[in-house]
């Protein structure tokens, strides 16, 4: 029998591999399903897993479709990481410029990787990947969760103090990542006011306890459901800001091009002027050949006729 944590690693692992319109529906049909095998505690936990964020989906892309990028990423951080430990100045030079590189060059592949899956990567989110992959070379729990592909949200880390990364992948107990503080919410969890319950006191009957658990179920689906919501919003949002800006792009391209339309109009315009003063040029240098033609004609007919006479002349002289 699969511990929890394995079962959970195996769901979180497909459903994290799907695209994130498929995410939703997927999710709660393996909850639904480990639920009827009576794995209620998994079911709740699949139940609780949050819509990857673009961005998060886009770095859990890469770490599957092109795992050894991650690979170079996490093992410059650690090797970055070395040198500060070590004071080495010129070493940490050398590679804060290969980090950069790394970086620019890793979230290019990672944004390649979602167009051709049919995903258009806005500048906000680039950044937000960017962000991620700097994080990944930080701190060694950021490295581990990328490596995942299991991010719910972006990372970010400073590098001073330990990067919030419990908060931004699924299923961190299970990846062996502690929360940066026990005692606070999860950031990407929205907290939603308590339904009314019942006062407390000796005795409470059995009915009110299942009332209360009823209502707890009730305010954790309506949790989800809003936090669900809220992805879907802000993935709309972003959608709608890169399709604003692929419009604007477009529109751009369509006054320059009306441009040059109307420029070769007048081109043309002045092409067919040209070529009507060339043709009533070529009009009148053509009627002036033949009137030349006819003049050399003339003239040479006149011109034999004068050498006959003079040749008939010249027989008829007295010898």
């Amino acid at each position: 029998m699969p511990t929890l944590p394995e079962v959970l690693t195996d769901v979180a692992g497909a459903l994290y591999a799907l695209e994130p319109g498929e995410f939703v529906p997927a999710r709660d049909a393996r909850a639904a399903a480990l639920r009827s095998d009576g794995q209620d505690e998994a079911a709740d936990r699949v139940k609780r897993l949050r819509k990857p964020s673009t961005a998060a989906w886009v770095v859990n892309l890469l770490a599957r479709a092109d795992p050894e990028q991650v690979e170079q990423v996490v093992e410059l951080g650690a090797a970055f990481r070395a040198a500060q430990d070590d004071l080495d100045g010129p070493r940490l030079r050398e590679l804060t410029r290969q980090r950069r590189q790394l970086v620019a060059a890793v979230a290019a592949r990672a944004r390649s990787l979602a167009v051709d899956a049919g995903t258009a990567v806005s500048g906000a989110v680039l950044a937000q990947v960017e962000s991620t992959l700097t994080a990944a070379m930080i701190d060694p729990d950021a490295g581990r969760a990328v490596r995942s592909g299991l991010l719910v949200g972006p990372l970010q880390a400073t590098g001073i103090g330990r990067a919030d990364v419990a908060s931004a992948v699924a299923v961190p107990d299970a990846l062996g990542i502690a929360p940066v503080d026990d005692d606070a919410p999860p950031r990407h969890l929205h907290a939603v006011p308590d339904l009314p319950a019942a006062k407390k006191g000796r005795g409470r009957p059995t009915a009110d306890a299942a009332d209360d658990a009823a209502r707890r179920e009730a305010r954790e689906r309506a949790q989800q459901e809003l936090a669900d919501a809220e992805d879907d919003v802000a993935a709309a949002r972003g959608a709608g800001g890169t399709a604003a800006a692929e419009v604007g792009r477009i529109e751009a391209v369509a006054r320059r091009t009306d441009a040059e339309r109307d420029a070769a109009r007048r081109r043309l315009a002045e092409l067919d002027d040209e070529a009507a003063a060339v043709d009533a040029e070529l009009r009148g240098a053509v009627v002036a050949r033949q009137r030349a033609e006819r003049t050399l004609a003339d003239a040479t007919r006149r011109r034999d006729e004068a050498a006959a006479r003079l040749a008939e002349v010249a027989r008829d002289r007295p010898r």
